[in-house]
């Protein structure tokens, strides 16, 4: 386990459900109950992210915002991530900094769009991410708490809070959690993260800003 210490703000409660409201009060959940980040779980995320407290994740310079490993795993713990997903929730925090992606726009338009994660090759089986029926809808815990763990990463790190620096109009609710996996052994495509340079063989994430999802049915 890397070394380190926590400095996160601890809060004393009676028990976990008066945790959960007390971060209903502080305004760090996105409205679901969270839970609640105890230095146990805190510990295993780091250690399965192989990251200490302290280790700088990426940066967003417009907003003057890094992303800490500490900050990382307890919003990841909040969102109700297992430690399997750790690869998953690294990446995706290195591609919401990377200059490329330019994470301020997206994450303070007016027009509500919301990041999804698409998640190409064999991590995707081995924790669970689905990537077939109800493809958007409820129903697998790695796909909900992989996407919450990037909204509560924006909104609790980042400050993409609803009204301050997050200006949507509208939203939509893939702004809850907007993660998938890619259905590669039954796509007549070339995998989205093979298209895009990576070996098919590897595991990648894309991250992307992107609208509602728009059913369409004969």
């Amino acid at each position: 386990m890397p070394g380190g210490t926590l400095h996160s703000t601890r809060i004393e409660v009676s028990d976990s459900l008066a945790a959960i409201e007390a971060y209903f009060e502080r305004g760090w959940t996105d409205g679901l109950p969270a839970v609640p980040p105890t230095e146990e779980r805190i510990w295993a995320m780091l250690d399965a992210m192989g990251k200490g407290p302290q280790d700088i994740i990426g940066e967003i310079p417009v907003r003057a915002r890094t992303i800490s490993g500490e900050k990382l795993a307890i919003n990841a713990v909040m969102a109700g991530c297992l430690p399997a997903y750790a690869p998953v929730i690294l990446a995706v925090t290195e591609a919401l900094c990377d200059p490329a992606f330019s994470a301020h726009g997206p994450t303070a338009s007016t027009s509500g769009m919301g990041v999804l994660i698409i998640v190409n090759g064999p991590i995707a089986s081995q924790i669970g991410l689905n990537a077939r029926e109800n493809l958007f809808g409820p129903g697998w815990r790695a796909n909900a708490t992989i996407g919450r763990a990037l909204r509560l990463l924006l909104r609790n790190v980042c400050g993409a809070t609803p009204g301050v620096l997050d200006r949507s109009c509208f939203g939509h609710p893939g702004k809850f959690t907007y993660c998938i996996a890619e259905d590669e052994a039954h796509s007549p495509w070339i995998p989205l993260h093979a298209e895009r340079g990576i070996p098919a063989g590897e595991s990648a994430v894309t991250i992307f800003a992107g609208e509602s999802p728009h059913q369409v049915s004969n």
